[in-house]
């Protein structure tokens, strides 16, 4: 098992890994929530690359996305698991686009951290706003 912490960071880090590419915006989304939320309150953000490397080395191994998620999974509290699954779609949606690989994974991680169908729904709809571009409407 790992901390709560980094089974939050791990969440994160796949969920931007999904698609194939750590892109540097998601990198920075992971180290600002990790600087600026209360449930990293007391974490050393100094070994962020060690658990995101740790994280990233379980891909290269067979079957290592599902070992990463059962380490996620058991290293949770059921009190964090709403939380890990909204910084997972905050990452996803920090791009401003949803891949197929990226929708996946957060399916396979709600359905293994047991967060509700209309629970995940809020979430999902609350990172596509705090994410949303500014785009012009001509009806407005």
């Amino acid at each position: 098992m790992i901390s709560p912490q980094a089974a939050i960071i791990y969440s994160m880090v796949l969920s931007a890994a999904a698609d194939g590419d750590l892109a540097n915006d998601e990198i920075d989304t992971i180290k600002t929530i990790i600087n600026g939320l209360p449930v990293f309150d007391g974490f050393d953000s100094t070994k962020f690359n060690e658990i995101a490397g740790a994280c990233t080395d379980l891909l290269t191994e067979e079957d290592g996305l599902d070992a990463a998620v059962e380490i996620i999974r058991q290293s949770l509290p059921s009190s964090l698991c709403a939380t890990a699954y909204a910084l997972a779609c905050d990452v996803v949606a920090v791009n401003g686009i949803a891949t197929q690989e990226e929708l996946r994974f957060l399916e396979m991680l709600r359905h293994d951290i047991n967060v509700d169908r209309l629970t995940a729904a809020a979430i999902e709809r609350g990172s596509a706003a705090r994410y949303a571009r500014n785009q012009t409407d001509p009806d407005d």
